[in-house]
């Protein structure tokens, strides 16, 4: 450790938990090889972004527990096992630039969309540093926003002007274990009539993990600073238009059948957990602003690629992980709903 702090660094925190540090940065065409330290890094998301590094000719170094997916990560990286906490104070004054991937949920109002400037969620908990992950699930996770707002406040006081904020939406893709768009492609190859929520034009919002992770080094490599919402795609996309894309990419033989948000209310069926993706009454969400990410070289890959190389990740999962998937509806609860969507009468077939 007293080698690696005599230099400067760029610390990147993916989700929370992934970090790095990169040193003799400068902005130029060419990339300049990097030392990179990743804390975490055996995640989502971590792992494309060891890839990418290494791909584009840094030496990277993850610093984990060791518990997540070991062996996992090319033989180039070097790994260290240990505990994370206290880095802040580690990293001080020996940092050249600190990354953290915070979220859009920390928003205080989505109801219009939000640009970077928009107001912050407030924590109105007792004490921040005594939250766990099971009292934020049993809010319902309403404090997750507030605490990413108070991690980026934590990053600005101990890196000011070299902290770089990046806020991403949902982050989908091959990897996903909360099969938040998952769902989709899954259920779009099995073909057939497929429960489609509200209308065909709300807006959805998602951005590709390894997409998220190849612009995150590259934002890096360039040495900003400041605060990026981070989703996609470029331009406006509807729930209808990306069931399309995906039965387009899957040559699936599914048909869609659109139930309205009330009705989807009365049946129970949930925005964003029964129906991935879509909103619902909360659509400002998917109106985020993301022109300060694009004009800084944020890019999407097409929605067709991210729907193939997803279901190819969870067809390639135990039998027992694609025996139930964690987010939409079950064949059975999509039928019941359908059938009560058909005896009121009330379906919207666009074509």
């Amino acid at each position: 450790m007293c080698t690696t702090t005599r230099r400067q660094f760029i610390k990147l925190s993916i989700v929370a938990t992934a970090a790095m540090r990169i040193q003799d940065i400068f902005a130029e065409e060419s990339v300049k090889p990097l030392r990179i330290l990743i804390l975490g890094g055996t995640g989502f998301t971590g792992p494309f972004q060891v890839k990418y590094a290494l791909s584009r000719g840094h030496k990277v170094t993850v610093f984990n527990r060791g518990k997540t997916h070991p062996g996992e990560l090319p033989k180039e990286v070097e790994q260290l096992i240990g505990d994370r906490n206290g880095q802040l104070e580690a990293l001080k004054g020996n940092v050249g630039r600190y990354v953290f991937i915070s979220t859009i949920s920390v928003y205080a109002d989505t109801s219009t969309g939000v640009d970077e400037n928009a107001p912050l969620a407030k924590y109105e908990g007792a004490d921040p540093f005594k939250e766990t992950l099971e009292a934020m699930k049993a809010s319902g996770y309403k404090t997750y926003g507030p605490l990413k707002a108070l991690s980026e406040q934590e990053t600005q006081k101990w890196f000011p002007d070299k902290s770089l904020i990046i806020r991403p939406g949902l982050i989908v893709g091959p990897r996903d274990e909360t099969d938040r768009f998952t769902y989709w492609p899954v259920r779009i190859d099995r073909g057939g009539e497929v429960l489609a929520p509200g209308n065909p034009s709300d807006p959805v919002q998602f951005i590709d993990g390894r997409d998220l992770a190849e612009w995150t080094i590259r934002i890096a490599e360039n040495r900003e600073t400041g605060i990026y919402n981070a989703t996609g795609p470029a331009k406006k996309l509807g729930i209808g238009g990306m069931l399309d894309g995906i039965k387009s990419a899957l040559n699936s033989n599914a048909t869609f059948t659109w139930g309205e948000a009330e009705f989807l209310k009365q049946q129970k069926v949930e925005a964003w957990s029964g129906m991935p993706v879509w909103a619902g009454d909360e659509l400002g969400m998917s109106r985020t602003n993301v022109s300060r990410a694009l004009a800084k070289g944020l890019t999407f890959r097409p929605l067709g690629d991210t729907a193939r190389d997803t279901l190819a990740w969870f067809k390639a999962q135990k039998p027992e992980r694609q025996a139930k998937l964690r987010a939409g509806l079950t064949p059975e609860r999509e039928t019941e709903v359908l059938a009560a969507l058909h005896k009121q009468g009330g379906i919207t077939k666009p074509e």
